[in-house]
């Protein structure tokens, strides 16, 4: 037979949390570094108090009926049997079956509201979540790992699920169990009773250092186990191969993969023997017990003339006494990881806002597109600037080319007057308003913004489109596409607008999607355009396409465009020339060539024209 505690889970198959001695710890840290509120936790289900308060009542019941089992058996063995009183064993079998009946009822009964309450809690937290995570800066996602926030949003909040129908349930099942058995128990005999309670406990301790020791011989296991899978990985790579034999390491590295391999076949004997004593003290304590209520029942001066019928009944409840009871024990193991669980998903919501709506958000009106850079200084550390008293204006309906070497701040400058990022010094201003004085809905209207790196839905061409005006007619789309160069593409399409685009438009080729997100912001029909490298990385052919699309986009709109080719930022009306995070030059593309400064250097080395310069 094997040992419980091998499974993967803690608790068993029924058990949501691991067994892992380091993912413990680890629930513990989580504890430590962001400690969670019982009265924060409350909250999320007191809309639901009548619920739980149902639920509650209805594990009691079932406790309660539950125990009435060994009393109807006592019945029978005592009364109905030796008497032939078939009436009397008719009414007491039918009253075993009646229990039964009542307890699977009540289970179901149960399992539906504490799933549905669970299922509730859950759904708000996953979308308070999901919408809280929305509002984040662009730093926030830079900073974290993509897998860690879909991990909270559908691991941690999934698990969410195990705390309600089977942790805290299975809680307030088990004590009621083990209190309204150890009451059953003291009804049908107190001697018994109080043999049982002088017996339990030791052999519970005893089972519980077992529990301990075998986590202990684990966790080193777990601990070599991870030596040696370095080890392998380090040894046996191509790069640490050629090391290897380069440096003649080989039979040091033989002698440590062995000596790790020798430790982890005695650390297996031994958790393997601990698993064994843990069995064996279990099966000693199942055996140990109902034989010392044997012998007391049979002794006269502990068996107070109890019958056979009561003993039945008396066995078959301290039977059910232990399990319970060794779940209650580790109790403390399972409320830690659920606590940590809470504290994972609290530790989000509880994110600041860095970029919000303001307090009282001013209003635009009738957006003009004028954008003025004033004194600017951005840093994505606090203690290191970017961007350096940048000082700029873009009349509305005019054009600015930001122009410079890979990491000048051009990007990082053009981000700001959408406010993906915060200025942490100046002011970035629309028709002389502030853009943290707007609403970030109010901004996203009156700024649209067109990357080199297309990101499409996997969804319809349609879908994709609406995602920027979900109320934009057929006509609308059809106008917009027509706009972008893409309309007799897509009606060429087996499926026209219908077609689904794939994971990240892979349908597409690269010229394809970028004209779909040129559609895509002409829907918003924005007053001021952004458009980061929009034909970076294209070949000559595709860029002409595109930068026609590009020129109608831009066609009466205030335009910031960044580039690296010549043909994109030659007929700007100003040209700015980033180095370092500063303005080091800025005119017109022939009042800088005339200048012969760092923008002739460009020109002259990387920013040329692929056409026809």
């Amino acid at each position: 037979m094997d040992d419980p505690t091998d499974s993967p889970r803690r608790g068993g198959p029924r058990s949501g949390f691991p067994a892992d001695p380091a993912a413990r710890q680890a629930d513990r840290h989580q504890l430590e570094t962001s400690p969670v509120s019982l009265a924060r936790i409350g909250r999320l289900f007191s809309p639901h108090r009548s619920q739980l308060v149902i639920v509650m009542a209805l594990i009691v019941a079932s406790s309660v009926i539950g125990l009435a089992q060994p009393f109807l058996v006592r019945h029978i063995i005592d009364d109905a049997l030796p008497a032939q009183d078939v009436h009397l064993l008719v009414l007491l079998v039918g009253g075993m079956l009646a229990v039964a009946v009542a307890s699977a009822a009540i289970g179901v009964v149960q399992t539906w509201l504490s799933t549905t309450v669970g299922q509730q809690v859950m759904h708000r937290l996953r979308t308070d979540l999901f919408r809280h995570l929305q509002r984040q800066s662009v730093g926030f996602f830079t900073r974290t790992r993509g897998g860690e926030v879909q991990s909270r949003l559908v691991n941690d909040i999934g698990s969410m699920q195990t705390v309600v129908t089977s942790t805290a349930t299975s809680l307030a099942s088990n004590v009621t169990v083990v209190i309204g058995t150890a009451l059953a128990m003291t009804l049908l005999s107190w001697r018994l009773a109080l043999l049982s309670l002088v017996v339990l406990p030791p052999a519970v301790l005893l089972t519980r250092q077992v529990a301990r020791m075998r986590h202990a011989i684990t966790a080193q296991r777990q601990a070599r186990m991870a030596d040696l899978h370095v080890q392998i990985e380090e040894g046996l790579s191509i790069s640490g191969v050629v090391l290897t034999k380069t440096l003649g390491a080989g039979p040091t590295l033989s002698r440590r993969f062995e000596e790790t391999s020798t430790d982890l076949v005695g650390l297996a004997i031994r958790s393997q023997l601990a698993g064994r004593w843990r069995m064996a003290t279990m099966t000693v304590v199942f055996a140990v017990i109902p034989a010392a209520i044997y012998l007391a029942a049979g002794l006269p001066a502990t068996s107070g003339g109890m019958t056979i019928g009561t003993l039945v009944a008396f066995i078959a409840l301290q039977g059910t006494l232990f399990r319970p009871l060794m779940s209650l024990l580790n109790v403390g193991v399972e409320v830690t990881s659920s606590l940590a669980l809470f504290s994972r998903i609290f530790e989000y919501q509880d994110l600041p806002v860095e970029i919000d709506d303001p307090a009282t958000p001013l209003t635009l009106g009738a957006v003009r597109g004028e954008v003025r850079f004033e004194d600017v200084r951005f840093g994505y550390d606090e203690h290191v600037d970017v961007l350096h008293g940048i000082d700029l204006q873009v009349p509305a309906g005019t054009s600015l080319a930001l122009v410079g070497e890979t990491g000048s701040g051009k990007s990082t400058l053009a981000s700001l007057v959408a406010r993906l990022h915060d200025t942490t010094g100046g002011a970035v201003r629309i028709d002389g308003i502030d853009v943290r004085q707007l609403s970030l809905s109010e901004l996203a209207d009156a700024v649209g913004v067109v990357t080199q790196e297309t990101y499409l839905l996997h969804t319809t061409v349609r879908e994709n489109l609406r995602h920027a005006r979900p109320g934009a007619t057929d006509a609308q789309l059809e106008a917009a596409c027509r706009a972008a160069r893409i309309h007799d593409l897509i009606v060429t399409l087996p499926d026209g607008y219908e077609t689904v685009v794939g994971s990240r438009g892979h349908r597409f080729s690269g010229g394809e999607k970028q004209r779909l997100a040129i559609a895509r912001t002409l829907l918003r029909d924005p007053r001021i355009l952004v458009l980061d490298e929009a034909t970076s990385a294209l070949d000559n052919e595709t860029e002409r396409a595109i930068q026609e699309a590009l020129d109608a986009l831009a066609e009466g709109r205030t335009t910031i465009t960044i580039a690296h080719r010549l043909s994109t930022v030659r007929n700007a009306d100003q040209i700015a020339v980033l180095d370092r995070g500063r303005v080091v030059e800025l005119g017109t593309h022939e009042e800088l060539l005339l200048r012969g400064g760092r923008y002739a250097d460009l020109v002259r080395g990387g920013l040329r024209e692929p056409l026809a310069a």
